[in-house]
């Protein structure tokens, strides 16, 4: 299975690299991972609707040009669908025996998706109705994948 992450800014903080690289590395057991970082836009409070519109837009054009035909496509989305990590599993699981084996996961800025992006995307799906920065909610989502694998092949994890 082929699963790329792409997400909206650039990972700064050491702490989440590291956490990152971690289960980056462990995934390399049971898929190959590809991390695409796009720049974000430069988004001062205050802004108008049409400004926010705006820069989504252009974060989500940066965005669709990682997405590769026939990609499945899961966004992050605070209005998604919530699974249990069992159920992500399953989810994995069934995108692979069905033939679905190059997965896309899209992590959007701090202002969110743009529609385009979320037009797209074939399964919406959100961890919580909490909103978290965009650069932990990748560290999160790694290791989500890497439990999901765990879970498939029937090995040990922390519950």
């Amino acid at each position: 299975m082929n699963i790329t992450i792409i997400s909206v800014g650039k990972l700064k903080e050491k702490y989440l690299k590291l956490g990152i690289d971690e289960y980056s590395k462990r995934l390399t057991r049971y898929c190959k991972l590809s991390i695409a970082e796009v720049p974000d836009e430069k988004a001062p409070e205050n802004l108008s609707d049409a400004e926010i519109e705006t820069i989504k837009r252009k974060e989500g054009e940066s965005v669709l040009r990682y997405i590769k035909e026939g990609m499945y496509v899961i966004a992050l989305d605070i209005k998604g669908k919530m699974l249990s990590s069992e159920k992500l599993a399953s989810h994995l699981e069934n995108l692979g025996i069905t033939g679905n084996s190059n997965i896309a996961f899209v992590i959007g800025g701090s202002l969110g998706l743009s529609k385009e992006v979320l037009k797209r995307s074939d399964y919406k799906l959100s961890f919580s109705p909490m909103t978290f920065p965009h650069q932990l909610m990748k560290l999160i989502l790694l290791e989500q994948i890497y439990r999901a694998f765990r879970i498939i092949k029937n090995e040990p994890y922390h519950k």
